[in-house]
């Protein structure tokens, strides 16, 4: 097959891209790296921070698109694939969609569909990035988004994509939700590629030594990652328990230097609102580390997985979150199985190889 992927969140599609070319297919990745954290990438299409930055841009990507047609299946990362207007993607959308054989959507992130799933009443979720049970959670990013998604031209993009697409991939369980009810027929759930690092994963903790806790600060994106939350609950145990913890922040930082920080680290905190892991942590787990964050029952029953409980569940509230860290420097001498379960649990569901063969599969369904 012809592969082209636009757009990038936290290494999906390079990673992807890689196990489609081990499998024996041509791939061509597009995207502007994830911003600060730099990707690796094919073409690379980046919008700069200057005056005249948005008009260069456009016609960069009018420039490129000669060399976006003709390929068996395109995806996107998002309705919102390219850093332009919704109203100047949706003819780039309409003529991907003309000149290739397919086109696929990803339910990876942000997008109308996830803020119209959180915001629903009876509430769907017991909670999100926009609720906790009946209370909706308002602060400036919340708002930001429900006003960018909800009644504009990228909530009207993202229906034209999804109702004209042939397929939708959502890669957590959150995101399968979200699109569940509308479009049951052309969806389907794929667990995000990652590879599993046992090379590089550091010895499994002696049950001795100080337990290395490491936690990642988005300044833009704190407070709708809970890291706020799980920062408090984090220093409390530090000041707590100042001989058995330590902690390591990192924020904004490129990916290498993040990767190096994580591969120090024995526990890593992430995604508060989550009922299951993103990125980060699957990049935390495939080098043996415990993930502190969403894990809940739902997204081991979406794999149909009884046995593996690699992680460690917290809901949002501070008291859960200490409650969680104390009880795993209590039972240091448990740290090492979970550090082990954690690769597994990576080379059972998320090898690049195992998850291009379930695109593969589902690209050629529809």
């Amino acid at each position: 097959m012809k592969i082209l992927l636009i757009g990038e969140y936290s290494n999906v599609h390079w990673t992807l891209a890689e196990g489609l070319r081990t499998l024996g297919h041509e791939v061509c990745v597009v995207s502007n790296g994830d911003f600060w954290k730099d990707y690796r990438r094919d073409i690379s299409l980046v919008r700069k921070c200057t005056k005249l930055g948005g008009i260069s841009y456009l016609l960069k990507t009018y420039a490129l698109l000669p060399k976006f047609r003709g390929y068996d299946v395109v995806q996107l990362i998002n309705p919102m694939f390219l850093e332009i207007k919704a109203e100047r993607i949706a003819p780039i959308y309409r003529y991907l969609k003309r000149h290739n054989s397919k086109i696929f959507l990803g339910a990876f992130g942000m997008d109308a569909y996830w803020v119209n799933a959180c915001k629903r009443k009876p509430r769907i979720f017991r909670y999100s990035d926009f609720n906790i049970g009946d209370k909706e959670i308002l602060n400036d990013y919340t708002i930001e988004q429900a006003a960018d998604w909800q009644g504009t031209a990228k909530e009207k993009l993202n229906k034209e994509i999804a109702d004209s697409c042939n397929g939708i991939i959502a890669g957590m369980y959150e995101y399968h939700t979200a699109y569940r009810d509308n479009y049951p027929h052309k969806l389907t759930y794929i667990p995000f590629p990652i590879y599993s690092d046992r090379a590089s994963a550091s010895a499994p903790h002696d049950g001795k030594q100080k337990v290395r806790f490491f936690i990642g600060i988005n300044k833009s994106r704190n407070i709708y990652k809970g890291t706020d939350i799980m920062l408090r609950a984090l220093e409390r145990i530090a000041t707590d328990y100042p001989n058995e913890c330590e902690i390591l922040k990192a924020e904004n930082i490129p990916f290498e230097q993040y990767t190096n920080m994580v591969n120090s680290c024995d526990i890593l905190l992430d995604q508060l609102y989550g009922y299951s892991p993103g990125m980060n942590a699957l990049l935390a787990m495939s080098k043996g580390k415990i993930v502190v964050g969403g894990a809940e029952e739902e997204c081991y029953d979406i794999l149909g997985e009884k046995g593996l409980r690699p992680m460690v569940n917290v809901v949002p509230d501070e008291e859960d979150v200490y409650r969680q860290l104390e009880r795993l420097i209590k039972e240091k001498e448990k740290i090492a199985t979970m550090q082990r379960d954690s690769i597994e649990f990576i080379e059972k569901y998320h090898t690049p190889e195992k998850v291009a063969k379930q695109y593969l599969d589902f690209w050629e369904s529809k």
